[in-house]
């Protein structure tokens, strides 16, 4: 066989993600252009079957058979499999539950029945049980946008059929073609993700809060797609302001990755000047507060220099935005959704920001030898702090304006975001309102925010987190993992808004990932001091809990830490850094 190959020809040479020199085929020749895939799949077995339309064993036999592991491959021996047998008024159907959200397909293997015709089923993926049982309609918001979750295919004879690329945690699979049997042998989820390891670690004595770092870190390495996406069901898009938590999750829990950098220049190169990224003017800003937060962790100044040119453009079109010492932006005003009925809360926010971002672009300007530049930022933040709009109530806006310094936090902590506590937050702007809390020193009230508001979602079932969330829907609600009862709310297709009303609503979305990187830089206290990591500084702040220990990654390597709170409620630290990291405490 070798000798055959190499009669055909010398084999290419690519490079995969890894840096590990691979071989194309033979058969290729320098004709061919080849982009090598940066994921890896895996096959899951499903964790338990939760509903078959047949309580008789009448159309659905052996349905536990394909809860066995498998191999994925048809075989001759015509054992262990389960028989779907319809009729011409019945239907049979089985919901699987795979454990865990996941972005990828499904492969079905079959068996030998008599009829060996190809057999049509219809499959529907689902983040939460009730999706997977619904149609697609304009009641409850069911969707094919954006990845097809509903749909219906032939599967052969004897063989194995892989389809599917959505994200989801639920599976149904229908017999649609009446008066046949179908044979399957196996039913297993296709996971495909980046296979990188979890550099960044954090636990504590609060087992709940460390299931939130875990879940936030999990959420964001599911969107870590060829791109960075925001969500694995709705959107699959690059959105640049929702980048921001997850460049900052990435940043704590992987270190360097390429699909930040490959998502931040597509979006760059789609939106010339003077367009907004996504259309969105705080986008744009995002892009630049994205790129000095990259920076910091990163310190890849090559890298920084090929944004140059776009960057001071992008600036000065930011400067010629304002009027009267206020933000003047036009496209689309927008911070989050929640927030988006609130005109004077979103002038405050966009206000706030185009002071962030200018003082951001003093920073890069300067670190990019671009004085004159750096100066026309700071000058222009200066008279922007002339002025202090009305956060009109909006938690997001108060956020944002302590964040840039036009409030003081403990004012906009007191007087808006504490406000009936987790109440108004919301899953994208919640991390800034936690980051305004630590700013305030208020670290039980933002961890109990975490542990009520993020924990309310995986009180509900959630193994991601949500693209929204209010504490509100909870009350009588069914997690997303049950058949919703009778007399009970459905928490995934009776609630949401704008453009997540119901079950449209995305369970998977990355910019709801904000506790994990605030737990890492609040609770383990790890801060940037200089760029890439060369000086950190480690100051803990455990609030309630007793113990806390966990990684960071540098470009330099991982830094080890434990603290622990003495009876004197002093703390005693264990710091292990990498050489080239200098620790500042």
């Amino acid at each position: 066989m070798r000798k055959y190959l190499a009669l055909l020809g010398c084999a290419l040479s690519v490079v995969s993600h890894d840096g590990q020199s691979q071989q194309l085929p033979p058969v290729f020749d320098q004709s061919y252009e080849s982009q090598q895939d940066s994921r890896v799949r895996r096959y899951l077995t499903p964790r338990r079957i939760v509903w078959t339309s047949d309580k008789t064993g009448g159309s659905i036999v052996d349905a536990q058979n394909l809860l066995r592991e498998g191999t994925g491959q048809a075989d001759l021996v015509h054992q262990n499999f389960c028989k779907l047998i319809s009729n011409d008024g019945q239907q049979p159907g089985i919901l699987f539950d795979f454990g865990k959200e996941i972005q990828g397909g499904i492969q079905i293997v079959t068996d030998q029945p008599a009829n060996q015709k190809p057999i049509k089923i219809r499959i529907r993926f689902g983040e939460s049980v009730s999706e997977a049982m619904s149609s697609i309609d304009s009641i409850q918001g069911a969707t094919n946008d954006h990845a097809m979750r509903d749909f219906t295919v032939e599967v052969p004879w004897l063989g194995v059929m892989q389809v599917g690329n959505s994200g989801f945690r639920f599976a149904r699979i229908d017999l649609v073609d009446p008066n046949r049997e179908l044979q399957l042998k196996e039913v297993r989820a296709i996971f495909e993700y980046r296979d990188i390891p979890y550099l960044g670690s954090f636990k504590s004595n609060d087992d709940r809060l460390n299931k939130i770092w875990n879940t936030g870190a999990y959420t964001v390495h599911l969107n870590m797609q060829e791109y960075l996406w925001d969500g694995i069901k709705r959107d699959r898009l690059v959105w640049v302001g929702d980048m921001h938590p997850e460049v900052m999750t990435i940043n704590t829990v992987f270190g360097k990755n390429e699909v930040v950098a490959k998502s931040l220049d597509h979006a760059r190169d789609i939106t010339p000047l003077p367009g907004w990224m996504n259309g969105i003017s705080a986008y744009s800003m995002w892009w630049v507060l994205i790129h000095r937060d990259l920076y910091k962790n990163q310190g890849d100044l090559q890298y920084l220099r090929k944004q140059q040119k776009y960057l001071v453009g992008l600036l000065d079109q930011l400067i010629e935005k304002t009027k009267d010492n206020k933000e003047n932006l036009d496209g689309m005003r927008f911070l989050d959704w929640p927030s988006s009925e609130n005109p004077k809360g979103v002038h405050a926010g966009l206000h706030a920001m185009m002071v962030m971002t200018l003082e951001a672009g003093v920073e890069l300007c300067t670190i990019l030898d671009e004085p004159a530049q750096a100066l026309k930022c700071k000058n222009t933040a200066t008279q922007l702090k002339l002025y202090v709009p009305d956060a009109n109530g909006s938690k997001q806006a108060a956020a944002l304006l302590a964040l840039s310094g036009l409030v003081a936090a403990e004012k906009a902590n007191a007087e808006v975001i504490s406000q009936g506590d987790c109440e108004r937050f919301s899953t994208f702007y919640g991390y800034y309102m936690l980051q305004a809390k630590a700013k305030a020193k208020d670290y039980n009230g933002a961890l109990n925010c975490i542990r009520s508001y993020w924990g309310g979602m995986l009180d509900m079932g959630a193994s991601t987190f949500w693209e929204d969330f209010d504490l509100a829907w909870t009350k009588n609600a069914e997690p997303i993992d049950e058949l919703v009862p009778e007399g009970k709310d459905d928490i995934h297709g009776d609630f949401g808004a704008y453009c997540y009303k119901n079950l449209r609503h995305s369970l998977c979305h990355g910019w709801a990932s904000g506790p994990t990187s605030w737990l890492s830089e609040h609770v383990l206290g790890v801060s940037i001091v200089e760029p890439g990591c060369k000086t950190i500084r480690i100051q803990p702040n455990l609030g309630d809990l007793t113990w806390v220990e966990g990684t960071y990654p540098t470009p330099m390597g991982v830094v080890k830490i434990r603290h622990e709170k003495q009876a004197d409620g002093s703390i005693k630290s264990t710091i292990d850094a990498p050489k080239g990291v200098k620790v500042l405490r």
